[in-house]
């Protein structure tokens, strides 16, 4: 059995061929998704950020407003990267958030990738210390994010306040209890893979990695998951962690899949999204469902994962999404042992 979620990019374009052609459009249809794909009974509703884009940005008020319109289905985002966040405030709005949807919320966080504009986050009021990497910055600003989530009081209380204080030192609040727990980090090596285990964090490993030995994505997935889980427990925690990956995966089961998504690739390539860091791609899975089914059977990192995130083109309307997702639930999953 897996959770099966989807993940959206959240992608608007003014392009008249597009069915998102605003930052409004792109929030809402980005609600209407999640509820209906709650309705069809997919496991969960993640988002990516991303800054200077047309793409989703803050994605606070987005789970907010998802919690608000949904009752069962996993809130999550995959990623925040952290390079751009205040902790301590995005805590604070974590735990709001978290408790307008009941508990529910997976925040994936990371160091997150490059971004349309050169060191964005210097824009946002950061700067690494010096000696320190951007990625130094991001790992620390996420120490500090699950270290305020405990919910131990840290600051000194006024002794003449406006309003009665609880005894102690003073937490942030709304504190939701549990949502340490549902901390996830993006790792793209497993060198990351395994800090995040450390830190008791769930794991999310995305459609590229950093290439570590020329392998395809899904084995250099699934020798990061194991090297995850071995680290996680040296680490001694008391729980079961959680990994998802992601995947592009269609199943072509009506003329607009075929039309849609026939021709696509069906092999991992290789190529740079930084430089001097060479990354492995992975494939979109593009098949009827009898060998999509055969094709999903060979994927070393699904077979790990305990849950499956299904990148969908947010672009082509809620409608077709909601399609592209079912048609998963429904022709693919149960022969896999998924549902």
């Amino acid at each position: 059995m897996k959770k099966i979620g989807f993940l959206s990019f959240g992608h608007w374009s003014p392009s008249p061929q597009s069915g998102t052609r605003s930052g409004a459009d792109a929030l809402l249809q980005s609600i209407d998704l999640a509820v209906a794909a709650e309705e069809l009974g997919a496991d969960g509703a993640y988002f990516r950020v991303h800054h200077f884009a047309r793409q989703l940005g803050s994605p606070f008020p987005l789970l907010a407003a998802a919690g608000a319109k949904t009752s069962r289905i996993e809130l999550g985002t995959a990623v925040i990267d952290m390079r751009y966040e205040n902790p301590l405030y995005m805590a604070e709005d974590a735990g709001a958030a978290d408790l307008i949807a009941g508990g529910r919320l997976q925040l994936g966080i990371s160091r997150g990738s490059p971004e349309q504009v050169i060191d964005g986050w210097r824009y946002f009021g950061y700067v690494p210390e010096e000696g320190k990497t951007d990625a130094d910055m991001a790992r620390r600003h996420a120490e500090v994010f699950l270290e305020v989530l405990r919910g131990q009081g840290f600051a000194q209380p006024n002794p003449r306040p406006m309003f009665p204080n609880p005894p102690g030192l003073l937490r942030l609040e709304p504190f939701s209890e549990g949502l340490r727990e549902r901390i996830w980090w993006g790792a793209a090596t497993n060198a990351t893979a395994e800090w995040a285990a450390k830190l008791g964090m769930n794991l999310q490993s995305s459609t590229l990695k950093f290439d570590e030995s020329g392998q395809p994505l899904h084995i250099q997935q699934a020798e990061q998951i194991r090297a995850y889980r071995a680290a996680w427990k040296e680490a001694g925690h008391a729980r079961e962690p959680r990994v998802s990956v992601s995947r592009s995966i269609f199943a072509l089961v009506n003329d607009m899949d075929r039309a849609y998504f026939g021709g696509s690739e069906g092999e991992d390539h290789f190529g740079y999204i930084e430089p001097e860091k060479r990354a492995v791609f992975g494939r979109t899975y593009a098949a009827e469902p009898d060998v999509l089914i055969e094709q999903l059977r060979e994927d070393q990192a699904i077979a790990e994962a305990d849950t499956l995130l299904l990148t969908v083109p947010n672009q082509l309307g809620v409608a077709y999404n909601a399609h592209v997702i079912e048609a998963i639930l429904k022709h693919v999953a149960p022969a896999l042992g998924w549902r």
